[in-house]
């Protein structure tokens, strides 16, 4: 996707002003140019994205640019979604569509087919009424203004010549108007501004001889094209939205304190039970002192947020991140009993099972299906007996599979109770993978970076889990830190006065 000037080409301008959020009552928007003087086929960005949807294709979109977005921002709350964007390297904006079975759905579908077999029915009418047909192409031409930019104004002008409502009216007047002939045009359009992904489904368009199917696969491409758009300008704007993120939340937090006795009594109690107070060294600057302290013992502190009791109030400054810290916590309690089951299992299997890696992930695998819908211990208690019996066929079968000697009953039970045994508090074993576990999250989350970590031992089969999880946490504590680190300092400071 290629910037474009006014004659399809976007002259890059400030995003800050560019980025605009738009909300559409079909699905989210998504942005695009046409050259109209080649036809030269371009991909386009037009700094535009999107935070909310409705339900009607019909309703004319809103613009909201990204400063006033800032400015409506007048509580903690209301940051939740630019938090989001910069927290959550997965965040993409997604459809609104009601749920299955609901109201909203069935009103929805309703009306949309009633919309439809209208139009058909005017269209095979003799002579043919256009009454519907001039509403659709309406909606389209401003379907089609909307993924522009203020400053395509020759591209504007060329697609209101092509659709223009006055021209359109005399010949549905007249008899004369070719309805296909617009389709071809619009597709055509669509074809110079949508993303590869998008192609397949517009020649299909093209190649659909029901006029009907092919104006209402139109708007559907279209609120995918403006979705697709919209995701991809949303990751170019990123950076300028973290940059924005970090002074306003910032700002938020310190309105925050101004109208709280301790804003934060909380924070200060979860930062100092991991600070070593001690003397400054002679000859070390204070300053630079103080920040490594502030570094050691917000990296120790952050793996409590991972064993966070959740009666406790959490940090205040951690306050937007409750539900995604949660999340990370309940997924590295089931990686731990993960990693635990299969260092039992794979101690009771022998040598020979243990070296093929792909019984390893096979049986990785079943247990991570079964514990899927683990959320807290008691899911765990009433998931293992299922997951005990699931690993004593995996053992079995393969063993058959390769004719060496099977699992014994003796073997086989005492192996099922000890993976009952891992639902309690103080099986060591798990105590033993949940040290590795926290061990690792600690060395990347102090070191802040992408750089290569070792796998605990007994763990390279959950590589994958293990880093997706530790890489969303340090994503998470980044922010923060970079958000709140002038208060880490002063509440590290106040423990540990500089010296007269």
């Amino acid at each position: 996707m290629n910037n474009n000037n006014e004659d399809g080409q976007i002259n890059p301008e400030s995003k800050q002003q560019e980025v605009f959020s738009r909300v559409r009552t079909q699905s989210e928007c998504s942005a695009g140019s046409e050259d109209g003087n080649t036809g030269k086929r371009q991909r386009t960005t037009s700094q535009q994205f999107m935070v909310m949807s409705g339900l009607s294709a019909a309703s004319p979109p809103k613009f909201v640019t990204l400063e006033e977005i800032m400015q409506a921002a007048n509580s903690m709350k209301d940051m939740a979604l630019v938090h989001q964007i910069v927290v959550d390297e997965e965040f993409k904006l997604q459809r609104a569509e009601p749920a299955p079975n609901t109201i909203q759905k069935m009103i929805k579908d309703t009306m949309h087919r009633a919309f439809w077999d209208l139009l058909r029915t005017e269209l095979a009418e003799n002579p043919p009424s256009y009454r519907q047909a001039l509403v659709l192409l309406e909606d389209i031409k401003e379907g089609l203004f909307n993924v522009l930019l203020p400053q395509h104004t020759k591209i504007k002008q060329r697609i209101s010549e092509v659709l223009d409502t006055a021209l359109i009216k005399q010949q549905a007047e007249n008899g004369s108007l070719q309805f296909e002939h617009y389709a071809h045009y619009v597709l055509s359009v669509m074809e110079k501004l949508c993303a590869p992904v998008r192609d397949e489904k517009i020649k299909e368009l093209q190649n659909e001889t029901d006029v009907i199917e092919t104006f209402k696969g139109i708007l559907e491409t279209l609120d995918l094209m403006q979705l697709d758009m919209a995701n991809f300008t949303l990751q170019q704007a990123k950076p300028d939205i973290i940059a924005r993120s970090v002074d306003l939340e910032r700002k938020k937090f310190a309105d925050f304190l101004s109208i709280q006795p301790d804003g934060l009594e909380f924070t200060r109690k979860w930062l100092l039970k991991h600070l070593e107070v001690e003397k400054l060294p002679e000859g070390e600057d204070y300053d630079t002192f103080i920040k490594k302290k502030v570094k050691k013992a917000f990296s120790r502190a952050c793996l409590d947020l991972l064993e966070w009791d959740e009666k406790e109030p959490y940090p205040e400054t951690f306050m937007l991140d409750v539900g995604r810290l949660q999340d990370l916590q309940m997924k590295t309690n089931r990686i731990v009993v993960m990693g635990t089951i299969l260092l039992i299992s794979l101690g009771s299997a022998g040598q020979d099972l243990q070296s093929i890696s792909s019984f390893k992930m096979s049986l990785k695998d079943h247990i991570f299906v079964l514990l899927q819908s683990m959320t807290n211990d008691e899911d765990c208690k009433n998931l293992l007996p299922n997951v005990a019996e699931q690993v004593v066929q995996d053992i079995r079968n393969e063993q058959k599979k390769h004719q060496f000697a099977e699992l014994n009953e003796s073997s086989a039970d005492a192996l099922k109770q000890q993976i009952l045994d891992v639902a309690k508090s103080d099986n060591r074993i798990k105590t033993l993978i949940r040290q590795r576990i926290h061990d690792f999250y600690h060395e990347i989350i102090e070191s802040a970076t992408a750089a290569p970590q070792q796998v605990p031992s007994g763990l390279s089969s959950l590589q994958k889990e293990l880093t997706q999880i530790v890489g969303q946490m340090l994503k998470v504590v980044s922010h923060n830190c970079s958000v709140f680190s002038p208060y880490y300092y002063d509440i590290v400071a106040a423990a540990i006065p500089k010296p007269q």
